[in-house]
Parts: structure tokens; sequence; C-alpha cells
């Protein structure tokens, strides 16, 4: 069956992920939804290489579920994909695309992965990565890891898929399953929905355990839901939201834990003030923009122009202060919990691993960020002076300001540039970036919806809100999903280029 075919053929599961199907036998719905699932990864994944590893026991899981009497959770017989920074319980390894990791086999679910369980989705494999959540080197390529190799962007094969949660990005735009599980400290969640055509969503950070996620910053770190609509990331987010006693930051998340779908109107930007984030806009975008612009006024937004942020320079020195600084702490806490098997047991030893498999680990790019997080003192007065600006800067005198001063609720502006080839001499190639920074170092939430495309590739909306609005954003972003119907779904092309009605201009005029 070819792409296209399969992705008609799931188009009632991928529109409404927790919605039985409409024919078929109910008491085999898990097993069904599973096995369709499992068949789009072996027909897609040659193409854009999004899926690490399947999980031997996802028909077994699946089966299981349909023999339960008890009622049926609210994500009932979805498959969902977990990127492979994430521990599962089972026999595959948690390696964050190192092959120092290659024999982790753990035995053990994540908090967030339990929680999938329990509400009763499949884990049917683990995603791709940047490796290390592109944390080893400043000039990497997005997308590559040294154990799954390069994920490509479905929407045109020779673009990068961004990171690091890229995988999960892209196995969701191909329609291989409804749903994954990304993470990001900076953009890893985002720019890849963005890039990839769908919805991502950075939770408030500690609204969803971090607890058995390979780390890199205790201060920036969270796990999200990738999915084709709004509605899907608020049932799994949902679903993977609560307080963990093991993650001390979520402390106060089963306060503001709620029905994230509660809030879901098509008319939820009816009478909202929404700052327009103009400083941090343009990279091409500039189209798609306005019109998402024009579209959340004509839903009833009033919208207030905010031309200038000072301080983001600022904010990111400090931030990479911060994160080399945890980096190094948090990695050496984790690697000691992991099996006697894993032979690497601190950030020096990954240092000394990828060293001595210089052909497989560092045949693109090196490992710089590693080495300079080793030579931090950890979390020393200057790492605290440094996490002390960066979060006032980010959040207080941040986004807070922004929302008090210009007497709005959220922000809003293009996520990221269209996704940039693949280039493995030069690394990632960006041409700008929006405000999700801003959030991330905050640990705000942020939501990025598809606001069109150019030249075929797709761009995001983000909306950015104050800390626990996590509900008011993702009501936000489903009402413009609901007026504006931007995702398009991938053709798989070899490039953008090679479009007929791009090639022909290519080439010289005829005489």
């Amino acid at each position: 069956m070819t792409p296209s075919l399969l992705l008609a053929a799931a188009a009632t599961l991928l529109a409404g992920a927790a919605a039985e199907a409409q024919d078929g036998d109910p008491a085999t719905l898990a097993e069904r939804n599973t096995e369709a699932a499992l068949q789009r990864i072996e027909a897609l994944n040659p193409r854009v290489n999004a899926v690490i590893a399947v999980d031997p026991t996802a028909m077994d899981q699946a089966r299981a579920l349909d023999r339960m009497r008890r009622a049926r959770g609210p994500l009932f017989g979805m498959p969902i994909l977990i990127k492979d920074n994430i521990e599962t319980d089972g026999p595959l390894p948690t390696t964050a695309g190192s092959l120092a990791l290659a024999a982790n086999v753990t035995h053990r679910d994540a908090p967030l992965v339990a929680r999938l369980r329990a509400a009763g989705a499949v884990i049917v494999g683990k995603t791709n990565l940047s490796e290390w959540a592109n944390i080893r080197s400043s000039h990497s390529i997005s997308g590559w890891s040294a154990v799954g190799g390069q994920t490509r962007n479905p929407h045109a094969l020779d673009r990068n898929p961004c990171g690091s949660s890229s995988g999960s990005g892209a196995a969701v735009a191909a329609g291989m399953v409804p749903a994954a599980i990304g993470t990001e400290t900076d953009g890893s969640i985002t720019c890849p929905a963005a890039v990839n055509g769908i919805v991502g969503f950075k939770p408030t950070v500690g609204l969803v355990s971090r607890t058995h996620i390979v780390p890199i910053s205790h201060s920036q770190d969270t796990a999200g839901p990738m999915t084709r609509t709004v509605r899907d990331a608020a049932l799994v987010l949902n679903a993977i939201a609560g307080t963990d006693p093991a993650d001390p930051a979520t402390a106060q998340a089963d306060a503001h834990r709620t029905d994230f779908t509660a809030g879901l109107r098509p008319d939820a930007l009816r009478g909202v003030r929404i700052g327009v984030m103009r400083f941090a806009s343009g990279f091409g975008t500039d189209a798609p923009f306005e019109e998402a612009l024009a579209t959340l006024r004509a839903q009833g937004a009033t919208l207030v122009d905010i031309d200038h942020f000072e301080g983001r320079d600022e904010i990111g020195r400090n931030e990479l202060t911060v994160l080399l600084a945890e980096l190094k702490h948090d990695m050496n806490a984790y690697l000691a919990t992991l099996p006697a098997d894993v032979r690497t047991r601190t950030l020096a030893d990954l240092i000394a691993f990828n060293r001595a498999h210089a052909d497989d680990e560092l045949v693109f790019f090196g490992q710089e960020l590693f080495e300079q997080a080793e030579a931090t003192n950890g979390l020393d007065a200057a790492y605290a002076a440094a996490r002390a600006t960066s979060l006032r800067l980010a959040g207080p005198e941040g986004i807070d300001r922004l929302l008090r001063d210009n007497d709005v609720v959220a922000l809003v502006g293009p996520t990221m540039p269209p996704a940039w080839p693949i280039d493995v001499v030069s690394g990632d190639q960006i041409s700008g970036g929006g405000a999700g920074g801003l959030a991330a170092v905050a640990g705000y939430p942020h939501l990025t919806v598809p606001m069109g495309q150019v030249r075929g590739l797709p761009v995001g909306l983000s909306f950015i809100g104050a800390k626990w609005d996590d509900a008011r954003i993702l009501a936000l972003g489903y009402a413009y999903e609901q007026a504006s119907h931007k995702r398009v779904d991938p053709t798989f092309p070899a490039s953008i280029e090679a479009q007929p009605d791009i090639a022909r201009h290519l080439g010289p005029a005829e005489r």
C-alpha cells in the first residue's frame, strides 16, 4: 500500500485519537489501532527514519487492553511513540541516540509513560532524536544520532526535521501515530512540531514529571505532547500531568492539573487581548503570519503590537551557563542509576567513550558542549547567579512584564523559519527563530499550531502565556486551529526544488 493510501485509510483514527472506530468489533479496538500503526510505521519509516525501535510487546499490550472489563481510559487504544530519552518498561533500551547507552535497558517506566498506559495508550516504540537532545555540540545536525541516523522531514526529505524531538515530530506528521511524546529544554518540542507541520505543546515546567528521563537541565526540562490536533494534545496532557514525589519541581502539579479539554471552544478568542511579538518575527514567515493575525482578529481577538524587547542576548548568555552546569550535575546523577551493563557512569565517561568511538560518534560534529560542561564547577555561585538572572529576565521582567504592560493574556509569533536543508558539512543553518526561548528559560507554557506553508514547507504559530496558564494557551490555540485549518499532510517529496511548479523556474528560460 502506498503512503498516501495508508494515510487515507488511517484518517478516522488520526482525526480523533481517543474515539472508537466507526466500524469493526469494539472488543478488538486497541489491537486494530495498534496493528494499523505498526503497518504505517513499517511502510513510512524507511522514508523519514523517525522511529528508532518498535516495541515487540505492542500487540500484547493492545490485546491485554481489549481483554479488560473495567472502564476504558480516555486514551484507550491510542498508539503512542516515545522519544528515546524517556524510559519505557520492556526490552527496549533508552539510548538518547548514543551508542554509550546501547545497553540501557532499565525495565522501568518513566512516570509519564505509566500514566499513558493507565489511560489506555499503547506504547508502540521509540523515536529518533538529536543525540543527547542536542546538547553535545553547537555545530550539530538536528535529527541525527549515532544510534538512529538522520531523521528526515516528510514535507521534503532533504530538509531537516529540527530537534531534538525530531522523530516524534516527523512520525506524527507522516501519520504513523496520532501522538508522540517529546521533550524540551529550549525549542525541542516546538521547533520540530512547527517545521513538520503539527501541534506541539511545551507545558509549564513542573506540570509533567521528568523522572527516568535522560536530563539536561532540571530548571528547563519538560516532556510534552506532539500531535496532529490541539484536542489530542490536551487529551495526552490530561494523562501525563500530575505530581511526582520523585520530582520536586512537580510539587504544585496536582493543584494546577485540570481537564485541559474543557476550555477548548471555537469562540475562545472572542474578546481576548493578545500581544503580537513583532520583535521576534520575520525570518521568511511574514505572509503566513499576517494571515494568522487576520484570522485571530476575525475570531474576535484584539491584537496589540509589541515592537521591542530588550535582554534576549543576556538571557541567552546566562542560559548557557545554567545548562552546562546543570548538565554535568544532572547527567551524573542520572547515569549513576543505570544498570551495571552501562559502563559510562559520569559525563567524563561519556566524553571518553565518544573519543574512543569517534568514527561512529564524532563523524559529523564534536562534543565541545560536553567538554565545557565537564569543566564547570557544577552548581556553584556563578551558576546560581546566572540562573537568577536568566529566570528574572525571561519570567518576571520578560513574559510577565510583556503581558502586564500591554494588558494581554497571551503572546503570539511565528515559531521558527521553514525547515532548512540537512547539511553534514556545516551543521544546522537556521535563519532565525521566534520567542520560544523566553518560555523555555522562564518555564512557561508554549504551544505551536500549524499556520501555513512557505514554498510547501510548514511553519507554526506560537502561543505563549504565564506560568500555569496551560489550559488557556491550549484553548486559544484550539480556537485558532478551528478557524484556520492550516495543517497539511506531507507528500514525501525528495525536495521542494524537485516540485514541478518550482523546478521549472530553476532552469534557464527558453529562448
